[in-house]
């Protein structure tokens, strides 16, 4: 079996838009899952999202798409409901992403589903889940974020800071997918439906347990977060910056040394935050460009580097040598049996009623 034809057998319904569920989707399309997205008669909102040219579909859309048959169909009427009822007979994952109660509103309730596919799984991926006093609201990534309590203690001792790609909206893709991967493994022994119920927020929720364990409860404060001086990120003199991880007291030992800074070694662990140390390293980072740095950190072993920006980094060695980048973006985060999965780089437009079927879209 090829690499990235581990799931060929698997078929999805995707009525999912934006970032969490397609996303979600196309870690099962990476891996061969077929996956037919339904999006609204004027498609997906990614479509000209952020990067999109006037009247080109966007790279972004392109990529959380890549490898799905796309279909558009109004669900509020006749022929769409049963264009989408045609599709469920034969799949074993719905995925959709709709406020709780719409999918219901539109037919298709739990039993309803169940009377079309008695083995489907469902998974609803919503903003706050599907019951609670927040179930109704809206929201996007800074509001799940913000209630979860990943924003407070993220971002300068000043201010919060908003994550970059969407944090959330990340989370609970993954959470989603490895939900779906679960249920499918739990089919093989037991049949009948089963339902996911997947919030964002409680996805970004599950990721705080640093915080909520531990008094590291405020921004640059602790360990992990700015508040120590081996683990942060320093601006050197041409405004670019470079980052250090050095927690081991190893890895510190090299950098100071390596910075002819031995009387830092000791200081290593003084109360945090340790702004005087911070400030004290930062002055000496700041004294020269970050290609300095570079040429001077690279080979001490002190868990050194600089932060890339964009365009280079399909050029790292790293990501050429891993093929992690190509012309439309990252690709399969993993390599099995010691190669990198071949995937689909673009989606495929289909057409109601006549092209509905299911068939291996391949690489």
């Amino acid at each position: 079996m090829k690499v990235n034809h581990l799931l060929a057998d698997v078929r999805v319904i995707d009525l999912s838009q934006y970032i969490p569920g397609p996303f979600a989707t196309r870690q099962l399309a990476d891996l061969g899952a077929e996956v037919i997205k339904i999006e609204p008669p004027k498609g997906d909102p990614m479509r000209s999202f952020m990067q999109a040219q006037a009247g080109d579909v966007s790279p972004v859309y392109r990529h959380l798409n890549r490898g799905k048959r796309i279909c558009l169909l109004d669900l509020k009427s006749d022929s769409g409901r049963q264009a989408l009822n045609e599709l469920l007979v034969d799949a074993d994952i719905l995925l959709e992403s709709f406020r709780p109660g719409v999918l219901a509103r539109l037919g298709f309730d739990r039993d309803r589903l169940d009377s079309i596919n008695p083995g489907l799984i469902h998974c609803a991926l919503s903003g706050y889940g599907q019951q609670g006093p927040h179930a109704l609201s809206a929201g996007h990534d800074i509001n799940y974020c913000a209630l979860s309590s990943q924003s407070i203690v993220s971002g300068t001792g000043e201010r919060p800071v908003i994550g970059y790609p969407p944090i959330a909206d990340h989370s609970a893709a993954l959470q989603a997918s490895t939900a779906m991967l679960a249920a499918l493994h739990a089919k093989v022994a037991h049949s009948g439906s089963l339902y996911l119920d997947i919030s964002i927020t409680e996805s970004m929720l599950s990721w705080q347990y640093l915080p909520l364990l531990t008094d590291a409860d405020q921004r640059a404060a602790s360990l992990l977060n700015g508040g120590a001086a081996c683990y942060n990120f320093y601006q050197c003199a041409d405004g670019r910056f470079i980052s250090l991880g050095a927690i081991e007291t190893a890895f510190w030992k090299n950098f100071c040394e390596a910075l002819q800074q031995p009387q830092w070694i000791e200081r290593q662990y003084e109360d945090m935050p340790q702004q005087i140390l911070i400030d004290e390293v930062a002055q000496c980072i700041v004294q020269h460009p970050q290609s300095h740095w570079h040429e001077l950190l690279d080979n001490v072993d002190c868990c050194f580097e600089i932060l890339f920006a964009g365009e280079d980094l399909a050029q790292h060695a790293q990501f050429k040598s891993r093929h992690a980048i190509n012309d439309h973006g990252p690709t399969y985060p993993a390599w099995i049996n010691r190669q990198a999965p071949e995937i689909p780089t673009d989606f495929e437009e289909i057409t109601p009623p006549a092209e509905i079927c299911w068939h291996s879209t391949g690489s």
